[in-house]
Formats: structure tokens, sequence, C-alpha cells
């Protein structure tokens, strides 16, 4: 064993080697790192947002100094947001995790050397496992590592380390529209290709926010030729909102019982396509009786806007020839947002406005690799969109890598909220988290705070020892960041896209794979994972669990072929043409159920959990505030320009009726406080935002102090955007 892990230790990066591990003339690079060599350049794919931008990497001997877009990867077409042109700076900065930690007899934190850092997760994990059982241990995930990543953490934790329960981040942003999918097609497939931006004659934003949350998703919108008709519907008058055509500024929560206004509106009119319905469709029948009772009216009242909003907003979806629907967080994060998500699916479904140019019902992601995450991390699906439940899922997934059935579980993983509830009610001991900031991104912060509290032993493992979650880590692992290992992303539009190594971890950080790698030895389980000895061996893995599935990826070579093709969109099975550069689902209107059909589902709709009154008369709501910022801010708020891009300070925004009314102006200090927490920040009157409703930033460190802890029953995804609150003068 000893001889093995030396082995093992000495092919890795981080402080074993002193040169960048990229070969040359591989992917175009034609140099030789550490060594004084011309200057070159590659290109690789951005690690921040889903959308998947090309950057054009600068090297000097070796070395990445300078970021620019890439004017040919069919993404971005040149352009960058504020975050792309600064993604290396969060690299350099000064409180990267150098060496692993672990906490003395006192409690302080002291390096280790990375053997005895092993031997500590090893022993610590198996005690609590033989103590309490398996499934005292639990692992909580990311959308930031790369794919081969996530697959490797997957595999090593389910089927090596007897692990049951095991969740990513992505839960808090993209559970829903999986589970929408799913149900509705059969499968989580998101059907569009960033070309139908540019294709749409009508174009629905709903709680969406692009200009802001994906710039360059919003340049593609502008850069259509078809003057289209750009519809926002939200709460609040966001900067897509400013930009549209036409604004819906709908009472916070309303959304489920406006698209069933619209449907029985389009319904009522006969602005349907019946063939459509008849050939590619079930329920509708069933679902058109259930919208019978949303009249115009009905919808005025709840939802706050007038009866000829809602006729004109029908009207505009009936006569555009090419509608696309297009939702983000405004619409996961709810109480009830898989339907919410599953009326929207039906709203094109009943137009025919699928599988054509400009068409579909389109989620946008949130993470680098939410989709990778979604289809390949082993969490709560099995490989490849499968089903832990399934036998002849876990006997297909059992013989194309070699083990036995037995050693794959036969039931899901909790979900991360019922993780958390886990830890709460002593039946979760241990905790691994790996990339994500939980102790800052999580709902009802303070409650998560002594829960995380109850923990016998926490690891972290993260780029920076700094964050809040690391910050608590009874052992800390040093782990390697976007640009400093190589894997692949799939973005939004299920592109597979390259990203690339190009400079090299600080002191003795590792990149995840490396580190999963090593544990897979120290738990002895080395022999299971002989074949997953680098991220690209790990790709040609994912390839053959991807076989026979919808998102069928093995006629992609390997990482030259993604290289050369900037990205190839899933499905792209064995035998398959050279990829076209843009291509969208069900163009054939055949969907993922066994009959071929699309489901329309719908459900009564409910109040949230919590509602204003008299002590807290305001609802909360959350969102991004620049596109200068990023998810809890651990590497945004490492480039000087980034936080000259954004505001000093937390504003919070209120109605200047509010305002006037509680004897508040801009610029004052204010105090927000729910039944959960408080915080402090700079007030901020705006006619943005409606009376009676507050808007704060989701990336500050203290906004989820406040937030109210209630999940979509369906996706078990956080509603962070309601919540009572009220307002004072600091």
């Amino acid at each position: 064993m000893k001889l093995q892990i030396e082995k093992t230790l000495r092919q890795f990066d981080g402080p074993l080697t002193q040169e960048l591990v990229l070969e040359p003339g591989k992917f175009g690079l034609g140099h030789l790192p550490g060594k004084s060599q011309p200057d070159a350049t590659t290109t690789t794919t951005c690690g921040f947002c889903s959308t998947g931008c090309g950057l054009t990497v600068h090297l000097k001997n070796g070395q990445a100094i300078n970021l620019t877009p890439s004017t040919h990867y069919p993404v971005n077409l040149g352009m960058a947001c504020p975050k792309g042109w600064e993604a290396l700076t969060p690299l350099a900065a000064s409180d990267r995790a150098t060496v692993p930690l672990g906490r003395d007899v006192e409690g302080v934190r002291r390096p280790l050397s990375w053997d005895a850092a092993l031997r500590t997760f090893t022993s610590k994990f198996k005690a609590i496992q033989a103590k309490h059982g398996l499934e005292s241990v639990a692992f909580l995930s990311t959308g930031q590592i790369v794919t081969e990543e996530m697959a490797f953490l997957g595999a090593l934790t389910k089927l090596g380390m007897g692990m049951i329960h095991g969740d990513g981040n992505t839960r808090q942003c993209m559970a829903t529209a999986a589970t929408a999918y799913k149900e509705s097609f059969g499968y989580d497939a998101p059907p569009f290709t960033y070309q139908d931006f540019e294709e749409s004659d009508v174009l629905v934003f709903i709680g969406a926010n692009p200009c802001i949350a994906h710039p360059i998703m919003w340049q593609r919108v502008s850069r259509n030729p078809h003057h289209p008709e750009i519809i926002v519907i939200d709460p609040r008058k966001t900067e897509t909102a400013m930009a549209a055509t036409q604004h819906y500024a709908i009472r916070p929560k309303s959304d489920l019982v406006l698209l069933y206004g619209l449907a029985n509106r389009l319904m009522t009119n006969e602005w349907i396509d019946r063939n459509y319905i008849a050939a590619h469709t079930k329920g509708y029948e069933d679902f058109a009786e259930h919208v019978r009772s949303f009249e115009s009216e009905r919808i005025a009242r709840e939802c706050g806007i007038s009866t000829d909003e809602v006729e004109r907003l029908a009207r505009t979806i009936h006569e555009g020839r090419r509608v696309s629907f297009w939702w983000t967080m405004g619409v996961n994060q709810s109480h009830e947002g898989t339907r919410v998500a599953q009326a929207i699916i039906n709203l094109a479904l009943m137009t025919g406005n699928m599988g054509r140019p400009g068409t579909g019902a389109n989620s946008i992601t949130g993470q680098c690799n939410a989709m990778g995450s979604r289809l390949f991390s082993n969490t709560t699906n099995l490989f490849g969109g499968r089903d832990f439940r399934n036998p002849e899922h876990r006997e297909v997934v059992a013989q194309r890598l070699g083990i036995g059935v037995d050693r794959i579980p036969d039931r899901n993983s909790w979900a991360y909220d019922q993780i958390i509830e886990g830890i709460d009610q002593g039946k979760i001991k241990g905790l691994w988290i790996i990339a994500t900031n939980t102790a800052h991104s999580w709902i009802d912060q303070n409650r998560l705070s002594r829960i995380l509290d109850k923990l016998e032993f926490l690891v972290v493992q993260d780029m920076y020892h700094s964050t809040e979650t690391a910050s608590r880590a009874d052992l800390f692992l040093p782990a390697a960041g976007w640009g400093e290992k190589e894997g692949t992303f799939i973005n939004s539009e299920r592109r597979i896209g390259l990203t690339k190594k190009v400079a090299r971890a600080p002191g003795q950080a590792l990149s995840d794979f490396h580190i999963f790698k090593l544990i897979a030895e120290y738990w002895g389980e080395g022999e299971m994972f002989r074949e997953w000895d680098s991220p690209e061996a790990v790709f040609q893995i994912i390839k053959r669990l991807s076989i026979g599935q919808p998102c069928d990826i093995s006629g992609i070579a390997d990482y030259q072929m993604l290289d050369d093709c900037g990205g190839v969109q899933w499905p792209f099975p064995s035998g398959s043409e050279t990829p076209a550069t843009h291509r969208r689902l069900f163009e054939d209107g055949r969907y993922y159920h066994p009959d071929g059909k699309a489901r329309f589902i719908y459900e009564t709709p409910r109040e949230p959990g919590e509602v204003t009154c008299g002590e807290y008369p305001f609802l909360l709501l959350t969102g991004r505030g620049s596109s200068a910022q990023w998810h809890t801010e651990s590497r945004t708020r490492k480039s000087d320009i980034l936080n000259k891009l954004r505001p000093s300070e937390l504003l919070i925004e209120i109605s200047p009726a509010d305002a006037r009314r509680l004897g508040i102006q801009s610029g004052q200090p204010v105090s927000v406080a729910s039944r959960r927490g408080e915080l402090c920040g700079v007030a901020h009157v705006t006619s943005t935002i409606a009376p009676g409703q507050i808007f704060i930033p989701m990336h500050h460190a203290m906004t989820n102090r406040l937030t109210y802890s209630e999940v979509d029953p369906y996706s078990r995804q956080p509603s962070y955007k309601n919540g009572a609150v009220r307002v004072e003068k600091a």
C-alpha cells in the first residue's frame, strides 16, 4: 500500500512537480511549460456561469497571463462578461489554500502533510460509519467542478465508501427545472440552443434577468434581426424588464395563476395548435378542464395586472410564429417552482412552440457545470440520468464499470435539505463539503450554523481556506481551481466544452480529481479506480455510461475533438456525423416517455409557507445584484475591477411610497429583519420595486439570515425569494 500511495502522489501535480502537465502540441499549445518558449495561446471554457463562453488564454513561458473572449466559439462569438475577463484573478488571491489544515486539541487550525490529512479523513469517517452505520456520513458537492471530478466523487462515495446520501449545490439552482423536464418530457432535457435567442420573434422571460445574470445570452438576444417582442414577467422592474417591449409586474408568487390564466385565454380563443397537441402530447383535455376557472378577472385580481394586459400578453404569444419561453431562478426558487416550470412547458406544447428554430420551453442554468451535475454526478440520479431504484439500470452501470451490482445503492440519496435535517436529527455525524460554501448560501443561515455544530467531523475541500464554511472545518483540503486543471463542463444548451490547465495550483493544493484518487487509495479502494487515472480516462468512462441514454455522447472521440469543434451538444451517439454548431431537441416531435409524448402536468396553486403580517409587512425578494457578483463572492471579491463594478455597500431596494411612509431617504442606513435574523444596509429608493416589497442581492454574506426555510415538494429546491420582513431606520 505504501509503495502504491507514493507512486500515486508522484504522478500528481501540486507540490510534487514544478511544471504544468501540458503535453507539447496538445490542444494547439505547442510549448513546453517551465522552459523559455515563444508566447502562445490556447482556448478554454469559462468556469463561472452556465453560459459556457470560450476564452482565449494568452501564455508566456507556459503560464497564463491574460484572457480574451474567443471570437469563433459558437457560444459567445467574441463577447465576454466582466467575470470572464477577470477569470484568472481569483487564482492569485492571498487567501488561496496551499496546505491541508487540521485542528489540534485546542481547536486551532494547523498545517498537515497530505499523508496525515488523508489518514485523518479515512480514520474519522470510517470510525463514524463503524459506530453509527454507513448512512451516518454524507457529502455535499457542487456545480463548479468538472464533470470528470463529479463522476469520480459520485463513484468513490456511493460505490467505494458505502455512502448513501450525497447531493450537490445545483439543488439550490436547477433541481426544479430538472424535475419539471423529467416529468413533462420523460428526461432532464433542456431543448434549446443559444441560436434560438436570435431566431425568435417573441421571447418570454419569466423570473429571469439575463441582462445581469447571463449577459452573453442577452447579447445573443440583442443580435436578433427579427425585431422581436421581448416580454418580461417579473415583480421587479429588472434591467431586462427595462429593455423589454412588455413588462408584467405581477405579484410575487402569482406566476402559476397567471400562466394557467394565459393557457385559458389561448384555449378559449382557439389560439392553440390542436394538431401538435394530438400528435405529440398526452393529458391536454384534463389540463384544459383544470384551467377553465382561471378567467381574466381572476388573473387581474390575484396577479395585480389588468384584464387588458392579460389579453395583450395572450395575443402576443398567439401572433408570434416562433415563440420561446425562458426561465431561471425566479421560477426555480419557489415553493411551487416545479409546477410553475411545467406551466411554462404547457404553454409551449399547446401552442406548438417546440422543436423549431426560435421556440422552446427553456430553462437557463446557473452554474458552469450544473448540467454535468444533473447527469453524471451520481448523487440523486444514477449515472447518465438513470434511477438507483431500477434494477435494470443498476445492472447496466455495474457491467459498464466492471463492478458487482451489489456495490450500487438501490435507493435514492436524500436531497440537500434532507441531509441538513439528517444532521439536525443526529442521523448524519460526518459531512464532506466540496467546492461549495454552505454556511453562506443555505437558507435560514443562523439555524444552519447551529445544525453544523452538531457534526462530529466536518471536512471542507476548497480553493480558499477563508470561506464561511471552510473556517468551520475540522479538516480542510486545499484544492486547485478553474484554470489549474482540465476536464469538461456542460452548459445550458447541453454543450460539452473543454476547460484546460493553464496555471499551476499554489503550494500543495491538488485538483479535486487527484484528491479523490488519493482518497480512493487511502480508503482501500484503489483497485476499483485503476482505470480512473486521468480526467480524459474518466471522460471515456462517462461516454460508456451514457450509451443508450438520451444524453448519449459516445460519438465524441476525445478531448481533441471537443477542442476542434468548439464543444459538442448532447446527444452525440456513436456513428453521428460531424457535430453541427447548434442543435435543438424534439425536432421530430418525439419525447422521452415510452409512448413518445410529452405530458401536461398541473396542480392547484397554493400559498407560500410565510406571508406578510403587521409585524413583518414587507415581502423579501432576492436575486443577482450585479453582473460582477457571483454566488457567495468567494471568487469575484478577489478582483479589484469586479469590486469597482458592484456597489460598495449592501443596497436595500425600497419603493418611493414605502420610503416616504417610513421617513427613509436614499443612502440612509436601514435594518431589515425577519423572524430568523437581521441585517443592516443602505436604502436605495427606487421605482423598480413595488410597494410592499424589498429587494436584497442574494450574494451578500448576511442575506440568508433572513430567508425562509421552505422547499418545493417535488424538486426539494429552496424558495429563496419569499419571506416576510420589516424595515426600519438603522
